[in-house]
């Protein structure tokens, strides 16, 4: 079975918490804190597998989950951090973020890693928060949670020459023939269902890979036939070799045939639509009409496009088709076709960066305050200790939230909830 489109779900680890604790020491306020910090969480990586070559085993398993960071203890001894996963993935995989579609990963290169999901970092321990005026804290930071994801695993092929044209145009005999496949062959359309991969080696000893694309028809950009799941496969090719059946036997139009494809990879891919392409009029051995070759040569020189007239099934034509293939991939560089935001894997949220991020407002006379740098200060306080809302209220006016809630007009004995807590305002 081949598989190349899958979704999985993927966690990060939590961090750990910090530890509330003191030491007993003489003449040390309560002994002195001494909580450990949590140790952070494991993050999500992707490999490329070199012995993989499809996405089968993800429909199996479809969660996946990092090691949680251990929690902080006494005598300032920090939790151990949490076991990362490395999920191994075939070359040429793109994972997307399933919810915005964005592209986070590809990975076309050997021994490639990418780091997906980001653990959360641990919190601190009690030690951290004792100051010359709070020399016992009672109070510690929760760990973060780690990044959770509903991904998209896409598998494109790595083929440096894509076949493609209507199905029975002759492209599996072809491909049976120039290299080692062994593709099914049937005298009805969509013979192919899954795209097939081969290598070709020439006399000269370059070798390139070529893969056979199932059969794409009127429509295939829109979700027709099977075309549109194996257009993406096409991406990664290098030079198109556009099958046109011309001996007439089915009452195509060669002609016909060629624009009708041509437009579905404009719909597609502008950037596809532009790739080099190379017409191969098959069948030549079971021409009808000549006229059909001859229209289909024209119509190749007012494009200014190479055409070659062969016979898969008899050999004609096939071993010059190949000579020019191996010379003009020589002069088309390899290119990343997936355009990746190279900051993705880095939307981890850390305070300094994001002071400002926060919302404020007002429901049934109680100001509602949200946003990960509030739910991040909350985290570490303890709400019944004084000198650890004493904590709270200073970091909150750091971030700029006291100026805003004043901008929106509160006044003393107001209730302002922040996460599960709700808070009278004092000014």
């Amino acid at each position: 079975m081949f598989t190349d489109y899958v979704k999985i779900e993927a966690k990060a680890g939590k961090g750990g918490n910090g530890a509330i604790s003191f030491r007993r020491e003489k003449y040390v306020a309560a002994g002195g804190p001494d909580g450990g910090d949590g140790g952070k969480g494991g993050n999500v990586y992707f490999k490329v597998d070199p012995n993989a070559n499809t996405l089968i085993e993800f429909r199996y398993k479809k969660k996946f989950k990092a090691e949680n960071g251990e929690n902080g203890q006494g005598s300032n001894k920090n939790g151990k951090s949490g076991e990362s996963i490395y999920i191994s993935v075939p070359i040429g995989t793109v994972i997307k973020n399933a919810d915005t579609n964005e592209v986070l990963a590809d990975l076309s290169e050997p021994n490639q890693e990418a780091l997906i999901l980001k653990g959360g970092k641990g919190g601190l321990g009690n030690s951290h928060f004792a100051t010359s005026t709070r020399q016992a804290p009672r109070f510690a930071g929760d760990g973060e949670p780690g990044e959770e994801k509903e991904l998209i695993l896409e598998l494109k092929l790595l083929a440096d020459v894509g076949l493609l044209g209507f199905p029975n145009v002759g492209k599996s005999t072809f491909i049976s023939k120039v290299t080692s496949a062994k593709p099914k062959i049937a005298n009805y359309h969509f013979t192919t269902i899954e795209p097939n991969l081969g290598v070709v080696t020439s006399k000269y000893g370059d070798s390139f890979v070529i893969a056979d694309i199932p059969g794409i028809i009127e429509g295939a950009s829109e979700g027709t036939g099977l075309g549109i799941e194996f257009l993406r496969h096409i991406e990664r090719t290098r030079l198109l070799l556009h099958f046109i059946d011309v001996s007439g036997t089915e009452g195509r139009n060669p002609v016909e045939d060629y624009n009708i494809i041509n437009n579905e990879l404009k719909k597609y891919s502008e950037k596809l639509a532009k790739r080099k392409q190379i017409i191969v009029a098959n069948k030549a051995d079971m021409i009808t009409d000549e006229n059909l070759y001859n229209e289909l040569e024209k119509l190749a020189k007012k494009n200014n496009q190479k055409i070659f007239k062969i016979s898969g099934l008899t050999g004609e034509g096939v071993e010059e088709l190949m000579k020019y293939v191996s010379e003009t991939l020589k002069t088309l560089p390899k290119e990343n076709l997936i355009d990746i935001d190279k900051t993705s894997n880095e939307k981890i949220y850390t305070l300094d960066e994001e002071k400002e991020k926060f919302t404020v407002t007002k429901q049934n006379g109680i100001f509602i305050v949200k946003g990960e740098a509030v739910d991040r200060i909350i985290r570490k306080v303890n709400i019944t200790d004084y000198e650890s809302l004493f904590y709270l209220h200073k970091k909150l006016n750091e971030i700029g939230l006291t100026d805003e809630l004043k901008k929106q007009g509160i006044h003393e004995g107001d209730l302002v909830k922040i996460g599960d807590y709700e808070m009278q305002w004092e000014d």
